[in-house]
């Protein structure tokens, strides 16, 4: 499935003038995710206590915090964000930075 395909069965579930995120919600433990984070703004960071993330950055570079760090993102680059550590994504580039989260599912988001 190419992103195109990816967004027609996907539901959109935020779009405003940070981002849009869509999910995918067809598996019947994890969610896939795809944030589209404009530049120059960046997420309102959370944390989850019982669900890991892993983020896929496929487009774009900008910065994530995880915990107490912030580590440089790139096209390619993966990050593990295990339960319980906050993480925010910051945009610091010019172009829409784009990103699969993968993650389980929790009450609230994609249960």
């Amino acid at each position: 499935m190419d992103i195109k395909e990816y967004k027609q069965s996907a539901k959109l579930i935020r779009d405003n003038e940070i981002y849009k995120v869509y999910d995918l919600s067809d598996l019947n433990h994890l969610t896939v995710s795809l944030t589209e984070l404009y530049p120059q703004k960046s997420t309102t960071g959370h944390s989850h206590n019982n669900a890991d993330e892993v983020y896929v950055f496929i487009d774009g570079e900008g910065l994530i915090e995880v915990a107490d760090r912030k580590i440089q993102v790139k096209a390619g680059d993966i990050m593990l964000v295990p339960a319980g550590d906050f993480h925010r994504v910051y945009n610091q580039g010019g172009k829409t930075l784009s990103f699969w989260t993968i993650f389980e599912k929790y009450e609230g988001r994609g249960k």
